[in-house]
């Protein structure tokens, strides 16, 4: 027996700029875009819960003399592994001195520097993974905490920002639905739901941005927090709008593995610092395994942390930084060591037992270098996007610089674009139509759904992958793809439905990708390809819908 619903449909709201999403890419474009008209910001929980929040390192940028563009360009393009588009490269890391100025001037509390430093800046600079530079501006060890606490007080106080936290967005109005006629497809706003009020209303906008972030609750152990459903790029690909790279999912080598931890990152910046990874024996193994051994690419060390879990049959790896003193752990890592203090773990006496997860997508909605999608008034930014920045793998501490730099292109965009936009008259659309559709009456079939696709995903789809893995996920995901629009459609919408939905979704378009690369790259390593293939595979895998 079904509920009969018990939603309402509310009126259409009308803005001049929609933004879906808050962390540091929606948040810093709000704050921007505010300057030529009305924004409405969406986040689906409060504005301080989103991927920002939990980064730990910090943003990368040239800060120093003794650093260059040039050595931030080539140190990213290594580590994309052949795929980064040099031109996004150059752009962002010329961008990011003013980015990481107009940081300060806002109030950001990064760290200062060192007394004794030799680094000719006045804020302390770390070196991460596959740098060859300390380049790494930080708050201690909590720097997505500090930047994204500082932006939501921006936005706090700014009067032609519009809040609505606790809404999801439940999918894109686009003309090729609504108003056929128009002779190239438009986004004109999206549909989102008031999760404490369950009203579903029309927001519109002439122009929209997409800034959901990643999707990496799509697999089963994740640093992720549990917004990250892949709502923006599962929402675009209805839409119309391209998606590229989804096979590149990055997976943090350091999670801490702890029965009363959820989803716990344990910073790349401890390795950057000194820390050793060692079996649970105490045996250190990164040695043989890379010639920068802790230092080396994500991708390289959280296989190596995969390979030795499996090889040993032991539950975890060992992260020791316990031989550096004391009060410099304690200064330079306060929230970690708080945490695994708290949790009975003194790291500056023993080490951090962690395991990878599923962290980061280097793919998403393809975009240019304005940040535009292919489909008319529709752009995004963050890690929603594919913008060619990652390439086959992210260089650490890119991606907050992602995030912050596109926000100004965007703005730029929008602003040669507003004399034209501001005159433009949205067309009529109709109102969410609930029609004959009910409640559920069990809740137990979408945690079900949810569960199996991301159990599905980490057997299948994660560090290391095989032809015949993947084509058992692409058979369950279709299966379960097919079963949710089935259901969907006589289900009153609800965050958990949309969720569920779009992991599906982005499931599905993620197996398409990596079974459409037959060779290791990056991120992206198959032990039936586990050569690179750069005469046939040295290009972005692009999904067209």
């Amino acid at each position: 027996m079904v509920k009969k619903a018990s939603i309402a449909v509310g009126k259409n709201i009308e803005f001049d700029f929609l933004i879906i999403g808050g962390g540091v890419a929606g948040a810093s474009a709000a704050l921007k875009l505010s300057q030529l008209g009305k924004v409405a910001l969406v986040s689906k929980e409060s504005l301080f819960e989103c991927n920002t929040r939990w980064a730990q390192g910090g943003i990368a940028s040239v800060l120093s003399e003794q650093d260059s563009y040039e050595a931030h360009t080539q140190d990213t393009i290594a580590a994309g592994g052949g795929l980064c588009h040099e031109a996004t490269v150059r752009k962002v890391v010329a961008a990011g001195p003013a980015a990481i100025k107009e940081l300060i001037e806002m109030g950001v509390p990064f760290t200062p520097k060192d007394p004794n430093s030799q680094i000719d800046f006045e804020y302390h600079l770390t070196q991460e993974g596959a740098h060859s530079a300390r380049r790494i501006i930080h708050a201690d060890d909590m720097t997505g905490a500090a930047l994204q606490k500082t932006l939501v007080e921006q936005v706090a106080k700014n009067s032609n920002i519009h809040l609505f936290e606790f809404h999801t967005a439940i999918d894109l109005i686009v003309t090729d639905k609504i108003c056929p006629d128009f002779s190239r497809n438009r986004v004109l706003g999206a549909y989102i739901i008031n999760d404490k009020e369950n009203i579903i209303s029309a927001f519109l906008a002439k122009a929209t941005i997409l800034a959901t972030g990643g999707h990496g609750k799509l697999y089963l152990y994740t640093t992720n927090p549990d917004v990250a459903a892949g709502d923006g790029v599962a929402m675009a690909w209805r839409a119309g709008a391209r998606v590229a790279n989804l096979e590149f999912m990055q997976f943090h080598p350091t999670c801490l593995f702890h029965p009363n931890a959820k989803n716990f990152l344990i910073s790349e910046a401890l390795r950057g610092e000194g820390a050793i990874l060692k079996s649970k024996s105490g045996k250190r193994f990164m040695e043989n395994e890379h010639p920068l051994k802790e230092l080396a690419p994500r991708d390289i060390v959280a296989r190596a942390i995969d390979s030795e879990i499996k090889r040993t049959g032991e539950p975890y790896v060992l992260l020791d930084i316990s031989h550096k003193n004391p009060e410099f752990i304690q200064q330079h890592f306060p929230g970690i060591y708080a945490k695994c203090l708290s949790l009975g773990i003194d790291i500056t006496k023993e080490p951090i037992p962690v395991v990878p997860a599923a962290h980061y997508s280097c793919g998403g909605i393809v975009t240019d270098l304005r940040g535009r999608t292919g489909i008319k008034a529709l752009w995004a930014i963050g890690e929603v996007a594919c913008t060619g920045l990652h390439g086959a793998n992210r260089l650490a501490s890119n991606s907050l610089l992602e995030g912050l730099v596109f926000a100004q292109f965007v703005y730029d965009d929008l602003k040669v674009l507003w004399p034209d936009l501001q005159n433009y008259r949205l067309p009529e659309v109709p109102p969410w139509k609930i029609g004959k559709a009910c409640e559920p009456d069990e809740m137990v079939v979408i945690s079900q759904l949810w569960d199996e696709i991301r159990r599905t995903m980490w057997n299948y789809v994660s560090i290391v992958r095989t032809e015949k893995r993947l084509a058992r996920a692409a058979a369950r995901i279709d299966q379960i793809c097919q079963e949710i629009e089935t259901y969907y459609w006589n289900i009153i919408p609800s965050r958990s439905l949309v969720e569920v939905r779009n992991l599906a979704v982005v499931a599905q378009l993620t197996v398409k990708c990596a079974r459409m690369r037959k060779e290791s790259r990056g991120i992206h390593y198959s032990l039936d390809y586990p050569y690179t293939d750069d005469v046939n595979y040295k290009k972005d895998t692009v999904v067209l819908s």
